[in-house]
């Protein structure tokens, strides 16, 4: 369906299998008989966008309506973006090769802060004014969603609303809505103060936001009836709701070329410095048999052998055993492979063990995420020396000689025994591989670091806390790579540039829309990757506009602050993160969700119900 002008212009750029479309499983749909026309946009690469689970769920959900047609959009890469400019081509869908310009709802997921300047990109290439205010019409209508939508401030004047929390059902709600409104021929506005009154739906030009003198938020007022809160959706039942029984198939390699499935929502264990693991609670599971049935469509529907179940933690999942004795009864047969993520080492037993030998081995990764017990008790991470060892020993008895392990410096209360403690503790683990009698003979251990930097996040306990300064996080970790004594441990690490400027937009207010701006106007994109990222331009901006980025990163908040997403309900209350960030500094521990819940607050969002609680009597 693409246009002849972009047909010349493929064999100038790298992969032009990014650009065409026409790919297995892809939806087209006549244009004259649909209602709403919808541009499901990711800003980031067509690589990146196609293994994102979100996309195939929102994009088949959307499609199965026969008024709707969803269609993908992608950020293309520089070589792209440059002949199209030159020739005056505009982005568009990859469906019907029709510019963005004439979609009705063009919906970006925000997955990552430093996707900021993309967006603004892909909406000039499309023609259409990157502010909302330069907006006028009744359409198209832009609209962000995911967990950048917790706090989506730092980029409210590009947007007309966001979507709180699951996508599922309040993007129905808002289909109707935007189908009555244009039937009835209302203004853009009256459809926005219509918008604010769906729940989950936050329309930021109907609040007034005001500053105290020391740039603090002194008020957050809404306008128009909007809601005082604005509360996130959850969809309550995971077997009932929609699934894609296909996935699009790429015709390039993309970076997750396989079936992805969800196995449940939200997570049990509290991590202090995890915003997913707040974001995404009430935990609600699917069965085994839905997750066995919808895996094997996919598997017959793509022709993929590859299945990776997804979670935040995938052996918390109350029925894995279960589940991976359905799914082995035809996997084999179909020469599919069955990959386990996200493993936890306090319940990497035995029998999962047994399970993972019968499917193809690739290295294990755990996260102990510090180096010490004193600063994992710190941030509740709630896994002990002994039981990483234990792991470590499993492994190395069932043929592993491959780990990596996950760590971040610059943690609350964090000291520089913290930072060696990583070191220690990689060491440890290659000791323990030696000392075993049953490990792989005539092999060798590899332990790999790989190290993230902290950054404080909305929505966490640990929320209030100030980010290490570039010169700190440099200094740690100068002092981890000095710490490592052998070359069976690799270190990898974060620069500290793209985590500060990750810092400062996580917990930004309005004014760094103009910085924002700024810095794309100025060559700022895909900020991301590495050959991409233009730090000077980014301090500039910050000059320019005059903010001082520090205000946002390496500032400790008090616990009375306004702070800028405070008129967003996540269903966590603010006063059980309060005593969750002065557990952290007192070294204490909250148990995980199934051995007793917390009372964070998130159930009162599915009517008192979380999965957890089964096994948790409050």
């Amino acid at each position: 369906m693409i246009s002849k002008e972009v047909e010349k212009i493929l064999p100038l750029v790298q992969k032009p299998g990014r650009y065409t479309g026409g790919e297995l499983n892809s939806i087209v749909k006549d244009k004259n008989k649909v209602a709403l026309r919808y541009a499901f946009c990711f800003p980031d690469s067509y690589e990146i966008g196609m293994s994102h689970l979100g996309i195939k769920i929102l994009y088949s959900a959307a499609n199965k309506r026969e008024d709707v047609w969803c269609e993908r959009v992608f950020a293309p890469w520089t070589d792209m973006e440059n002949e199209m400019r030159k020739r005056d081509i505009p982005l568009y869908a990859l469906e019907s090769g029709d510019c963005l310009r004439d979609f009705d709802l063009i919906g970006f997921t925000l997955q990552y802060e430093l996707s900021y300047t993309n967006i603004l990109n892909m909406l000039d290439l499309a023609g259409i004014p990157v502010r909302a205010a330069d907006r006028k019409e009744l359409t198209p209508i832009v609209v962000g969603g995911g967990p950048c939508a917790c706090n989506p401030e730092p980029i409210a004047d590009f947007f007309d609303l966001f979507m709180l929390g699951d996508g599922e059902e309040v993007s129905d709600e808002l289909f109707d809505l935007l189908v009555e409104c244009k039937k009835e021929k209302v203004s853009k506005e009256e459809f926005l103060n219509r918008a604010a009154q769906i729940k989950g739906v936050y329309v930021p030009s109907l609040y007034e936001i005001e500053y105290n003198d020391d740039n603090t938020v002194k008020a957050i007022i809404p306008r128009n009836n909007a809601p005082e809160k604005v509360t996130k959706r959850i969809i309550s039942d995971l077997d009932s709701v929609h699934y894609p029984e296909k996935f699009i198939v790429p015709f390039v390699e993309v970076v997750h070329d396989r079936v992805v499935h969800e196995i449940f929502r939200g997570c049990i264990r509290g991590c202090r410095f995890c915003q997913a693991g707040f974001l995404y609670r009430p935990i609600r599971e699917k069965s085994a048999d839905t997750v066995n049935s919808q895996c094997k469509k996919l598997c017959e529907s793509t022709g993929y052998d590859e299945i990776s179940l997804s979670s935040l933690s995938t052996s918390d999942y109350s029925h894995l055993e279960e589940l991976m004795e359905k799914l082995l009864t035809w996997t084999e047969d179909y020469k599919v492979n069955i990959a386990l993520p996200s493993l936890r080492v306090d319940n990497f037993s035995e029998k999962l063990m047994e399970y993972l030998k019968k499917v193809r081995r690739s290295g294990l990764t755990f996260a102990p995420e510090a180096g010490t017990q004193r600063l994992r008790d710190a941030i509740n991470k709630n896994v002990t020396e002994e039981e990483l060892m234990n792991t470590a020993w499993q492994a190395f008895s069932g043929g592993w000689t491959a780990v990596k392990l996950y760590f971040m410096l610059g943690l609350p209360t964090e000291t520089y025994d913290d930072v060696a403690g990583i070191a220690d503790l990689a060491q440890k683990v290659v000791n323990e591989f030696y000392r075993n009698p049953d490990k792989p003979k005539g092999k060798g251990v590899q332990v790999s670091i790989s190290v993230s930097s902290f950054v404080p996040k909305p929505f966490t306990p640990f929320q209030w806390e100030a980010q290490d300064t570039m010169d700190e996080l440099i200094s740690k970790q100068n002092h981890l790579l000095s710490s490592v004594k052998t070359r069976k441990i690799s270190v990898s690490y974060h620069k500290v540039n793209i985590s500060f400027l990750e810092g400062v937009f996580a917990r930004g207010d309005r004014r760094l829309s103009d910085v924002i701006e700024y810095a794309w106007r100025h060559g700022c994109k895909f900020d991301s990757w590495d050959d991409n990222f233009l730090f000077d331009v980014w301090l500039e901006a910050f000059e320019k506009c005059g903010v001082d980025p520090l205000f946002y990163s390496s500032r400790k908040r008090e616990y009375s602050e306004i702070l800028p997403w405070d008129h967003l309900d996540y269903g966590i209350r603010k006063d059980f993160l309060i005593s969750e960030s002065k557990k952290a500094y007192k070294n204490e521990t909250t148990p995980h969700c199934k051995i007793k819940c917390a009372g964070c607050g998130t159930n009162m969002l599915n009517g008192g119900k979380c999965d957890a609680m089964r096994k948790s009597m409050v």
